[in-house]
């Protein structure tokens, strides 16, 4: 059930981005005139799941669900009808019409998916809000697992910049390590002093392909008693509030050290040094407690960190939206210069329809649903516009040498450049999505 509940959403987000990009491509065209032949849902290789003819266009829903289509009459795409430009240009095909308006047909698709990404934002934006996290919550520093500890964080340390970029949220810091090409540069604060150092980029990598980054880092937090759970922890006089900051006799004061070193000495008679406030004042004490077999002493901590939301107003959600767009724009464009990068090595990361279906969550939440809509619009949208023959870009490419050079490539040109595109493009499918069965079956 889980499975088909990713399945489901999976199809109905690439549905909703394929028929809003060739949406673009369709009344761009209708726009200006030029016959489009077919706009399907889906490729539809020898046969279509169903079609049915209005006016000139004939629509449908293919059985290949690797995205979608519209076939405009005159041009050279992916169904590389060949018979049809042989023949005389027709007044309303798209060979037959002025460069900028060619343009205008080739960028719609990607400028529709902007713009879904934009009111999708702004959707959200209105109606949840924006969860954060801001890094400046982290008053006791972070605490590291071991591939934090490689890469030269110490447990306590406030991270202030990464790469010169300022940390201004929890989440930053991650994605500040992982999506990069070169060498990163951390300042923190660490015992009261800025430290600074750097991060080679093959420590980066290592800990990227070895999935160091999963859980590398949490929100430290103080020792503080949330509730508490045993007879003997009563019995020992402790009670909800109390903050512990000794143990036999040593200063230690964060959460993390106590579930590091408490197992240590399971079973024993230890004393806990304790603060208490009581009528505006701090009381220390020295409690003396036996640890359970497993280095437990009976309490729940208190976790003092929550999510906050930013909330707006209709009128604030529009600002908003469009600031998200840009910014996942950006994110996403950064992540593409630091795959052709090499050294970076993050293509062996790129993932096919398995990973995009399991971005998508195991149990319905409309939420998370649309975020991730929001982002894959983004990610089409980018994607599309890079300078390949067979995508938008491609075709965008070409028309700028003829706006630029008032010359326009062959159709023979065209077809050798559409047929190297898909050729290339087909490669990079199969290549993501045998990282995916890599990943499944065999890593």
């Amino acid at each position: 059930m889980d499975i088909l509940i990713k399945v489901v959403q999976f199809f109905m987000s690439l549905s909703l981005l394929v028929i809003i990009h060739e949406l673009g491509h369709f009344l761009a065209a209708r726009m200006f005139g030029i016959r489009v032949e077919k706009f399907y849902l889906f490729f539809d290789p020898w046969f279509s799941i169903f079609k049915f003819r209005r006016g000139q266009t004939e629509y449908g829903m293919g059985w290949l669900p690797l995205g979608g289509y519209v076939k405009i009459a005159g041009m050279i795409d992916e169904s590389m009808d060949t018979e049809q430009m042989a023949a005389e240009p027709q007044p309303d095909e798209f060979r037959s019409k002025p460069a900028w308006q060619r343009l205008i047909v080739m960028v719609a698709g990607v400028v529709m998916n902007v713009v879904l990404a934009f009111f999708i934002y702004c959707g959200i934006s209105y109606h949840w809000g924006e969860p954060y996290m801001p890094a400046e919550d982290a008053k006791w520093g972070y605490v590291w697992n071991e591939a934090g500890h490689e890469l030269g964080f110490e447990d306590g340390d406030k991270v202030l910049s990464i790469g010169g970029n300022q940390i201004t949220e929890v989440d930053q810091i991650l994605n500040e390590l992982l999506i990069t090409a070169d060498d990163r540069e951390v300042v923190v604060e660490r015992a009261g002093a800025e430290h600074t150092f750097t991060i080679p980029l093959e420590q980066l990598v290592k800990m990227r392909q070895e999935e160091g980054y999963k859980n590398m880092y949490a929100m430290r937090m103080p020792f503080e008693i949330d509730s508490v759970a045993t007879d003997e922890a009563v019995a020992a006089g402790l009670v909800r509030g109390d903050r512990l900051v000794a143990l036999n006799g040593e200063e230690v004061r964060y959460f993390d050290e106590y579930k590091q070193l408490l197992p240590t000495l399971a079973g024993q008679s230890v004393k806990i040094g304790i603060e208490r406030d009581s009528a505006n004042v701090v009381v220390a004490r020295e409690v003396e407690i036996t640890l359970a077999d497993d280095g437990t002493i009976g309490v729940l901590a208190r976790n003092p960190f929550e999510v906050r939301t930013r909330h707006y107003s209709f009128f604030e959600s529009i600002p908003a939206g469009l600031r998200l767009t840009g910014e996942e724009i950006s994110g996403y464009w950064k992540q593409i210069k630091t795959i052709v990068v090499p050294e970076s090595k993050l293509y062996e990361e790129l993932g096919g329809f398995l990973s995009i279906g399991n971005v998508f969550p195991d149990e319905w939440d409309w939420e998370r649903f649309w975020r991730t809509t929001a982002l894959l619009s983004v990610i089409l949208a980018v994607m599309n516009i890079l300078p390949i023959p067979a995508l938008d870009g491609g075709h965008v490419l070409f028309l700028l040498w003829e706006v630029i050079t008032r010359r326009k490539p062959s159709d023979k040109f065209l077809e050798y450049a559409q047929m190297f595109g898909l050729i290339v493009l087909f490669a990079l499918l199969l290549y993501a999505n045998g990282n995916d069965i890599y990943r499944l079956f065999i890593k």
